[in-house]
């Protein structure tokens, strides 16, 4: 039975090229678990895997739509699961991302309502016109609560709202959200990492994507106006925009995408630590990303990837 190892983080902790690492070595095919590369075309501004590394690596989850198009959770669990399908039964899995919901999903299913698109717009014109002061007042009448780490995130107080306001429906068939069948017997890990060291590696990355063309790569692709509310927030394309028209200067740009991104890092250590069992892996600011596998290897003890340590 395939045993899935899950490497789970904060942006910019080394998960992917933890995964790389791996996967390279015993053939495993790798679970992108981020929201936002699932957008074909944002490649620079998401960290995007090179298409040298993924001409080495299976990818399941990668390039799914167009930043125009809408796409769910349960989406990606479907995409996920028809991945695996295809897939030998014994290639080894590595997951790896920082969508808290897109793991849980993967573990443990889901269990959702449709999305409501009427009740959505309301919600988005709430948030349009009180900000998040409205959106919490809102659940706070509702007695509705989220996790801590999502407290200040406005698209996951709009989904509760959302859901709160769905019609009582019998269960979605489990055909349509249930866990995928590799998922059982997960070992489960966290990377985390000094704050200061983070918070420099955020920066490095930030100056990264703009030196590697996240300016002609955000006007590309939303220059028109084409994208959906999620692919647009993904963090350094407003930013990058906004350089481009001049509204920001180059340091101003890439101090805003460092400020979000450590921002993001936050909530999603949050999310991680009240949320998912899961063995923490700290890591050292100059530690490579063979030496970090190599100890996830060693405690993981799977018989599918213990030839490499």
């Amino acid at each position: 039975m395939r045993i899935p190892l899950v490497i789970a983080g904060a942006t910019a902790t080394g998960k992917s090229a933890v995964a790389q690492w791996i996967a390279e070595r015993t053939g495993a095919a790798i679970v992108s678990a981020d929201s936002m590369l699932v957008y074909r075309g944002m490649d620079v501004g998401t960290a995007k895997p090179t298409e040298e590394e993924r001409r080495r690596v299976r990818y399941i989850g990668l390039d799914c739509v167009g930043p125009g198009e809408r796409f769910s959770a349960g989406d990606w669990l479907a995409q996920v699961r028809a991945g695996l399908a295809a897939l030998p039964p014994d290639t080894p899995l590595v997951v790896a991302g920082g969508t808290g919901l897109y793991i849980r999903a993967f573990l443990e299913g889901l269990d959702a309502p449709p999305s409501d698109p009427e009740a959505r717009e309301r919600y988005r014109r709430l948030f349009e016109a009180g900000g998040l002061d409205a959106l919490r007042a809102e659940m706070a009448r509702q007695g509705l609560s989220v996790a801590p780490g999502d407290a200040a995130n406005p698209r996951r107080l709009m989904r509760a709202l959302e859901k709160a306001a769905a019609p009582r429906t019998p269960p979605a068939p489990a055909s349509r959200f249930c866990t995928p069948p590799s998922s059982a017997g997960a070992r489960v890990f966290l990377l985390s990492m000094d704050r200061d060291a983070l918070a420099a590696r955020i920066e490095m990355r930030a100056r990264q994507m703009f030196a590697q063309g996240i300016v002609e790569e955000a006007t590309r692709i939303f220059g028109a106006g084409a994208a959906s509310e999620t692919a647009a927030g993904a963090i350094g394309y407003a930013e990058a925009l906004a350089y481009a028209r001049g509204a920001l200067s180059l340091e101003e740009a890439i101090a805003r995408v460092a400020a979000r991104t450590r921002q993001l890092a936050k909530r999603q250590r949050t999310w991680f630590r009240h949320q998912l069992q899961a063995e923490e892996v700290p890591v050292a600011p100059e530690e490579t990303a063979e030496s970090v596998a190599k100890r996830i290897l060693a405690v993981a003890g799977s018989p599918a990837f213990s030839a490499i340590i």
